[in-house]
This record gives structure tokens, C-alpha cells and sequence, in this order.
């Protein structure tokens, strides 16, 4: 009984490991939101997580802040598309909103998803990062 019991002990411990390797999203800002307005350079629908390359330009309304191109990141596409994402959601030269999370270091340009306003006006949500109960998926 000890021995499978080291073993049942051992085969958990190997299979945590990639919850364990897995990044937190402790480098972004969760309760600072950004709108970043521009053009999609690139949408990459791959695992562990999706990005959206977007490039803000500067112009009228567009926070100087904001103004470079930024790597928006998202979930792993099972959770994407369960949001109603797919690798077609965006091509390049798609005009585009994003409103997510930025670096906490202020120098880096990436950000964490929170959700993307479609070329058609239609919103879709990235919303692991945010606590349940703070504005949500809708």
C-alpha cells in the first residue's frame, strides 16, 4: 500500500508540472484599462497564446501613450474559441479597438486582452485576467 502511494504521489507531482510552467499574469496591470485604435499587422491563432499585432499611428484621439505597435495577447485558442474567436477573426490591414491590460513595467509594448471591437462593431471578450464580478464577459 506505501509503495503505490509513493507512486500515485509521484504521478501528480509530474503531472502539476505544467500548470507550474504556465506565466501569471502578474506582469500587466489588471485594474488599468488601455484602448489601443489601429491597424492588425498580424494575428497569430497559436498555443499557448493568441496575439494581436496592432499598430496604433498617431492622430486625432489617439492617446500619444498608445501610439507604436503593441503585442496584445489572449488565451490558447480552446479558450478563444469557446469566446467565439477563430484564426479568420482578423487579417492584416483590419481597423480595429482593443481595450487590455499593459505592462506594469510601462515600457514594454504588450498587453493582456481584454476584449477586441470587431471591423463590424461586434465586441469580443478576452476575460481570464479580470476577477469575476468586475464588469465581465458580456
Amino acid at each position: 500500500m506505501k509503495s503505490k502511494m509513493i507512486t500515485l504521489a509521484g504521478f501528480l507531482t509530474v503531472a502539476a508540472l505544467p500548470v507550474l510552467a504556465h506565466h501569471s499574469f502578474a506582469m500587466f496591470e489588471l485594474t488599468k484599462d488601455v484602448t489601443y485604435e489601429g491597424t492588425v499587422m498580424e494575428y497569430r491563432w497559436e498555443n499557448p497564446h493568441t496575439h494581436i499585432i496592432v499598430k496604433v499611428d498617431p492622430g486625432a484621439g489617439v492617446d500619444p501613450g498608445t501610439v507604436g505597435t503593441w503585442d496584445v495577447e489572449g488565451g490558447a485558442t480552446n479558450i478563444m474559441g469557446r469566446q467565439g474567436w477563430t484564426r479568420a477573426t482578423f487579417k492584416p490591414g483590419d481597423r480595429i479597438k482593443v481595450v487590455a491590460h499593459p505592462m506594469k513595467d510601462g515600457a514594454t509594448k504588450g498587453a493582456s486582452l481584454f476584449y477586441a471591437i470587431m471591423p463590424d462593431g461586434k465586441r469580443l471578450y478576452h476575460d481570464i485576467a479580470r476577477p469575476k464580478g468586475d464588469g465581465g464577459a458580456q
